[in-house]
């Protein structure tokens, strides 16, 4: 009977020693399947969120890596100087004289008289002999356009230009159509501004002819598209917005864009909405910081014409900046010129292509003497 009450003793401590050795198996085997869950579930969430993180980088490294093209408007400018000295030094060698220009300069603003010397440098650079005559503040408007009627008939010049601006007293319309239409390099007397609206073959001003010649030469397309032009001034705004929407099967060859003038009546909201639809943004205002990077899509062409010279991180120093802020502008746009080094050097070097058409049009046309102020 003990044995028996021993036996049955034996099998419940068996049957308790089984069932907690259950019991921790059930644990271990619970816990192993929670950790393999939770590693099931970091997989899972790193997976997920892999393709999210690898986009950020492309996205990052795509911010990183994409920097507008530079419009590089100085080296641009050497080419075409360089071609044309080739041309002149051609030219002289068929018998004709050196081409000439002559430079009126009234009254003592620094930057006027340093636009002038750099005009002389390039003269002398290509073969064009240059002169620089200097009027006082005072001089009058008669005065000047005596001097200007003169030049007009001497047969020894052939391109005449008055650097603007002009004295307050003096009409700047009056003086710039004082200037023989044959002889005015700057493409300013209104004879040769309604040629060029009428899209015919035309002395062009220097600088709408100098972003013409930056788009052909870093082969911007232009047919079909859209450009907005930022500025209305009749010397750059207005003659840059024909030469792009004329057509190029007339005399001027133009540029066959879809063309909006922009100016400082254009509601702001209104003016980003036309930037934002443009391929080419061309802004010539002279107010720094104008174009954002929000107003450019991306790829578009941005040319800055607006030059300001504004106080610079050193102390007493002055720097040149234009009207698009070019660092943030550059991170969307496809290509983009730089101030100073882009569309400035262009401006020179188009009035010397310009002093040496009218040269060889003088020449052709064996005129001596008798030009007329038009």
């Amino acid at each position: 009977m003990s044995q028996s009450k021993s036996n049955v003793k034996s099998s419940c401590v068996l049957f308790y020693v089984v069932k907690l050795l259950c019991v921790l198996c059930c644990c271990v085997f619970l816990s192993a399947k929670m950790r393999f869950v939770l590693q099931i579930h970091k997989y899972v969430t790193q997976s997920l969120h892999r393709p999210y993180e690898h986009t950020q980088t492309i996205k990052s490294c795509a911010r990183r890596s994409h920097e507008a093209q530079i419009i590089d408007g100085k080296a641009i400018a050497e080419k075409i100087k360089t071609e044309l000295k080739e041309k002149i030094a051609e030219f002289v060698a068929q018998g004709n004289r050196s081409p000439t220009l002559t430079a009126i300069l009234v009254g003592n603003d620094p930057a006027s008289q340093t636009y002038v010397k750099n005009k002389m440098i390039a003269a002398k650079t290509v073969g064009i002999v240059s002169n620089t005559i200097q009027l006082p503040e005072t001089t009058s408007q008669e005065e000047l356009f005596n001097c200007i009627k003169k030049l007009n008939n001497d047969a020894e010049v052939d391109g005449i230009l008055v650097q603007l601006p002009v004295p307050n007293h003096i009409n700047e319309r009056i003086i710039c159509n004082a200037v023989a239409s044959s002889k005015d390099v700057d493409g300013f007397n209104e004879v040769n501004i309604g040629r060029l609206a009428l899209d015919m073959n035309t002395i062009i001003p220097a600088t709408p002819l100098g972003v013409y010649e930056l788009l052909r030469r870093t082969e911007i397309p232009t047919i079909g598209k859209n450009v907005v032009v930022i500025g209305r001034s009749k010397n750059v705004g207005m003659p840059t917005a024909m030469l792009l929407h004329t057509d190029g099967h007339h005399e001027l060859k133009g540029m066959d864009a879809t063309v909006t003038i922009c100016h400082r009546n254009t509601p702001p909201d209104q003016l980003k909405k036309h930037c934002q639809g443009a391929d080419i943004i061309i802004t010539a205002v002279g107010k720094p910081g104008l174009v954002q990077m929000d107003m450019v899509k991306p790829g578009a062409c941005v040319i800055d014409i607006g030059i300001t010279r504004i106080p610079a991180k050193e102390p007493g120093k002055t720097k040149l900046v234009g009207d698009v802020d070019f660092e943030e502008v550059r991170k969307v746009a496809g290509h983009i010129t730089p101030v100073p080094g882009g569309v400035g050097p262009m401006t020179v070097a188009m009035l010397m292509s310009n002093t040496f058409m009218v040269a060889k049009a003088l020449a052709k046309a064996g005129q001596v003497n008798g030009f007329s102020s038009d």
